[in-house]
């Protein structure tokens, strides 16, 4: 994915050309692709707004006046302000392009993850940002607490043991069927993984030297959200998973390139990889093929739901981060919480 050209380094006149082409090809390889796509959101959002509410495009380095503006009017509900309100107008014409839902106050994350990127890009081109600003900072930090609200859970419901087996049980015997089977158990048995990183997965990840003699089927991943290239342990698959995705190779015949991959509606593999979009479809046709609603879970109900199964088995958290690779206790405690909780006996004191 190529970024886009305002977060790119500036040509410097003490590079030669093929220096100044290297450094932009090392900032594209050194930053992962979904920061990529969300840079690329950003920057459209960015540039729309400033347009609707200014009538220009964004300077570089951009004003403190127009950075406190933004705050501002992402900061309060618009919905009741008149319509002759500027900061009103704007988000409306957001609205009217697709890029934003409504004009009720956006999430404080949300604000926040545009603000980083757009002092990212200041960044990237060796500019001060006017967030550094102490009173845009001090206005960032007054908007992230009147907005602040009860983060809503990724899944409606984690896809606990119980829950997963309805899903395999709606896996038979097609391709696809195999493809999904695996798709679901290592998802789920590795630790709880990503979207990103299950589609990421090349056959070469996978080693299948252990299979015949122990059972065990390890994997490397390239990165993942809290590792980087090269930092990220290798991980192991056992038992029923560990049998699945070798079924799945055997039936696809997979000896290299992508490990998981669509399949036609004739049963027909494809070379191309999925889509990180086609496991929350894969998610939704199971939960419906078993008899669940299609939006009781997500696919990160795979990751909670591989933490909730820990908790409520008793394993220790420590045991369970490793494979999950939470790199926050306190995050993955939260999993942890919700089963104590209910579990604790200081809840059943009136009886």
């Amino acid at each position: 994915m190529t970024p886009p050209t305002p977060y790119l380094p500036p040509p410097s006149p003490a590079l030669s050309a093929a220096d100044q082409e290297a450094l932009t090809e090392l900032y594209v390889r050194g930053t992962p692709a979904n920061t990529l796509r969300a840079y690329e959101r950003d920057l459209l959002y960015v540039t729309a707004w400033k347009t609707a509410r200014f009538g220009t495009a964004p300077d570089w380095p951009e004003s403190e006046a127009t950075a406190l503006a933004f705050i501002l009017d992402h900061a309060r509900d618009l919905g009741g302000a008149p319509d002759t309100d500027i900061a009103r107008q704007a988000a409306q014409a957001l609205i009217t392009q697709g890029l934003r839902k409504s004009l009720a106050c956006p999430a404080p994350s949300t604000l926040d993850r545009r603000i980083a990127s757009w002092l990212a890009f200041h960044r990237m081109k060796n500019l001060p940002s006017p967030f550094d600003a102490p009173q845009v900072k001090q206005a960032r930090a007054k908007a992230r607490r009147a907005a602040a609200r009860a983060p809503a859970p990724k899944s409606q419901h984690p896809i606990t043991r119980d829950v997963l087996e309805q899903l395999l049980a709606t896996c038979r015997g097609s391709r696809r069927d195999c493809r999904d089977r695996a798709i679901l158990m290592l998802g789920w048995a590795s630790g709880g993984r990503r979207r990103s990183e299950l589609t990421a997965l090349m056959r070469e990840d996978v080693s299948l030297k252990e299979f015949e003699k122990h059972g065990l089927v390890w994997l490397s991943l390239l990165e993942t959200k809290t590792t980087g290239k090269g930092e990220t342990p290798r991980l192991v698959l056992k038992g029923r998973a560990a049998q699945a995705l070798v079924h799945w190779i055997e039936v696809g015949q997979i000896k290299d390139g992508p490990l998981f991959r669509p399949v036609s509606k004739a049963d027909r593999m494809l070379k191309r990889r999925l889509s990180p979009d086609a496991i929350y479809q894969i998610i939704k046709h199971r939960l419906k093929l078993a008899g669940l609603p299609e939006d009781f879970a997500t696919p990160h109900g795979l990751r909670s739901g591989f933490l909730t199964q820990a908790a409520l088995d008793g394993a220790p958290i420590q045991a369970a981060m490793r494979l999950s690779l939470h790199r926050s206790v306190v995050q993955a405690q939260k999993y942890y919480d919700d089963v104590d909780i209910a579990e604790n006996p200081a809840t059943d004191l009136l009886g």
